[in-house]
């Protein structure tokens, strides 16, 4: 359990430069740039508009009822912890900090009597920043409660699953909701270029390439923190590559070749924005079509390492598995469907083994295309104003004067069929016998379907 005072939080970042050249006892990089105020405070624009309910918590203004308490949902490095901290430094509260990995309901009720005391002596409020709160059990989580809907601390809870399924609906219901998203690209580059100038930081102690920058900002994938650990690894780099006996005031270049070393991947050629985004996700997609299960790991890895979306190719992967596969598999939907909602859940780098499992399926399976065909050639028809009115026995009878009008009569109930089918027409009259949309293949699952599919229309034919 970590315990300050809101004056003492920022400490180790005011560490002026490196004291040490050996690097012992200075705190990362990323700790010692982490933003002191509200105006160092890179991207989530949304969540601390003026008046937003966080802004308020951060600045003290809580109202007459009081500051609220916070969950703090978003992927990591974008600055749960530090809008935490920046709670505690308004109105000299107490920090304490909790992981939910470590503790358990003893060191939570350790806080609460803490809080209670510092209350009652000394007038002061208490922010117990809890990290990873998703990993607390209901039990765990109800021990909270009680503190938190008196007030007795204000909560800060960070957590990089959906609170809708990991936190309990009534520390919920107590609780602000306040979402982060990713760092933009430009946003990433901010906080680099203020590392390398700021006192704090490498104090204008290295220069970095163009180059080494975009990769840097490219493999962090919106992740502040990712990105100052990667500038920090190839300062280190650099310095361990100058040359013996160079003397000389000027900063130290960081190169691509030495940003790559310390974060031990090469440069991707893939521009999320660009021609190579559309490009890749297309090879992506004709390859697993195509049945080229190499390829297409290979374009999926070229689209993890270039920091592209996961959730972005998971969509493309639900896609893929209706329009290409189809009914050759139904069962590739669902796999498909299920590696969506996970990554969005799970996050990198472990969603790349679900996006993985995902396109060996799309690209192993039978491949149809029959049921994209047919609702295309389905709404080509509407929208050319074919389909006349709905037979009159299909029509709603459930309301009043249906009976009247006839609506419903003649209507034959399936399941009173010997196997669940009865013949009847339910086309419109100017489509009906003429009309066949839906096409099964011979492949795959479909290969069973074409036999049903042709007993299917003699039973509803009379035949």
């Amino acid at each position: 359990m970590s315990e300050v005072g809101g004056e003492d939080l920022f400490a180790a970042a005011r560490t002026e430069g490196t004291p040490d050249p050996s690097g012992a006892g200075v705190p990362p990089l990323a700790v010692r740039m982490r933003p002191r105020t509200l105006a160092e405070v890179r991207g989530q624009a949304s969540a601390l508009r003026p008046g937003s309910p966080l802004r308020r918590l951060i600045e003290g203004s809580g109202g007459t009822a009081g500051p609220l308490s916070a969950i703090i949902w978003g992927p990591p490095g974008t600055g749960k912890t530090t809008l935490a901290h920046l709670v505690a430094t308004a109105a000299e509260r107490r920090f304490v900090e909790l992981s939910a990995v470590t503790a358990g309901v003893k060191d939570v009720r350790a806080v609460m009597d803490a809080a209670t005391r510092d209350r009652d002596l000394y007038g002061r409020q208490t922010v117990l920043f809890l990290d990873e709160i998703h990993r607390f059990t209901k039990a765990q989580q109800d021990a909270l409660l009680p503190a938190v809907e008196n007030r007795l601390v204000i909560l800060v809870a960070a957590t990089t699953e959906n609170p809708s399924f990991s936190i309990i609906s009534p520390l919920l219901s107590r609780s602000v909701l306040v979402t982060l998203g990713p760092l933009s690209d430009e946003e990433v580059v901010e906080v680099v270029d203020a590392a390398l100038v700021d006192p704090r930081g490498l104090a204008g102690e290295h220069t970095l390439t163009d180059d080494g920058r975009q990769h840097i900002v490219r493999m962090a994938g919106g992740d502040a923190r990712r990105a100052l650990t990667s500038l920090e690894a190839a300062a280190g780099v650099a310095v361990d590559a100058e040359p013996a006996g160079r003397h000389t005031d000027a900063p130290l270049q960081i190169s691509l070749a030495q940003v790559e070393q310390a974060v031990a991947q090469a440069a991707v050629r893939y521009d999320r924005a660009g021609d190579q985004h559309y490009d890749v996700a297309s090879a992506l997609i004709k390859s697993m079509r195509g049945s080229d299960v190499d390829a297409s790991l290979h374009y999926l890895a070229r689209m993890l390492e270039a920091g592209e979306d996961p959730r972005f190719i998971a969509r493309r992967i639900v896609i893929a598995a209706s329009e290409d596969v189809g009914m050759g598999d139904p069962t590739a939907l669902q796999t498909a469907v299920a590696a969506m909602h996970a990554v969005a859940q799970i996050g990198m780098p472990e969603a790349r083994i679900i996006l993985g499992q995902a396109v060996v399926h799309n690209a192993l399976a039978p491949k149809s295309n029959a049921a994209y065909l047919g609702i295309n050639e389905a709404i080509a028809d509407v929208r050319a104003g074919k389909g006349g009115p709905v037979p009159v026995h299909l029509r709603g009878s459930g309301y009043a004067g249906a009976a009247r009008l006839g609506h419903g009569d003649g209507y034959r109930y399936a399941h009173d069929g010997e196997d669940g089918v009865v013949a009847q027409q339910y086309l419109p009259d100017d489509l009906a016998g003429t009309t066949e949309y839906y096409r099964p293949t011979g492949r795959g699952f479909e290969e069973r379907l074409s036999v049903r599919l042709a007993w299917l229309k003699d039973r509803l034919r009379g035949h």
